[in-house]
């Protein structure tokens, strides 16, 4: 009997709350139903659509990344290969001079000289070749970075470079790599 009181007092107290602040039931369920209603909406034909851009630009970011990652491999990859075509030239270029070396104790002076002079030329030569190897592939690897680079920021900021804007690009990673 107690708790029986007890309720009908706190309902009696919540209608008259309810009345002092002036609360119209009907219009306030209605104002619930529609703010429910408008946030599902939100929620199912806004909100998702962001958090999927937002996710693909992630996925943009990562991947231009990924290929910064492997133009620096393949940088590697053509130096190491450069080493390796500078010591085998400067191998073949020391096996012919001591061939030359010891066909000269076998001839005359006259020959000596001749072929050492054309081992040399050939030193000089294979140097050449592979300054001239290097230089054209820091040259092909500054021209894809600088197209990577460009087609990274026109595909991560989503807008058309101009020709300028491109050059410049270019030009600034070509400056970074030759850092």
């Amino acid at each position: 009997m107690f708790f029986g009181s007890i309720g009908s007092d706190l309902a009696g107290m919540a209608k008259n709350t309810a009345h002092t602040f002036g609360v119209n039931w009907p219009l306030f369920i209605a104002q619930v139903v529609n703010f429910t209603l408008v946030a599902v909406l939100l929620y199912f034909f806004a909100y998702k659509r962001v958090l999927a851009m937002l996710e693909e630009r992630r996925q943009r970011i990562a991947e231009g990344l990924a290929n910064a990652e492997k133009i620096k491999a393949e940088l590697a990859r053509a130096e190491q290969q450069r080493q390796e075509t500078l010591a085998q030239a400067n191998a073949q270029a020391t096996k012919l001079i001591e061939e030359a070396r010891a066909a000269a104790a076998r001839v005359q002076e006259q020959e000596t000289q001749k072929a050492i002079a054309t081992a040399e030329q050939i030193i000089s030569k294979a140097r050449e070749a592979a300054a001239a190897d290097h230089a054209r592939m820091l040259a092909e690897l500054k021209r894809e970075v600088g197209r990577l680079v460009v087609q990274t920021t026109a595909t991560v900021t989503g807008k058309v470079l101009t020709p300028d804007d491109q050059r410049r690009l270019a030009e600034e990673a070509a400056r970074q790599i030759a850092a």
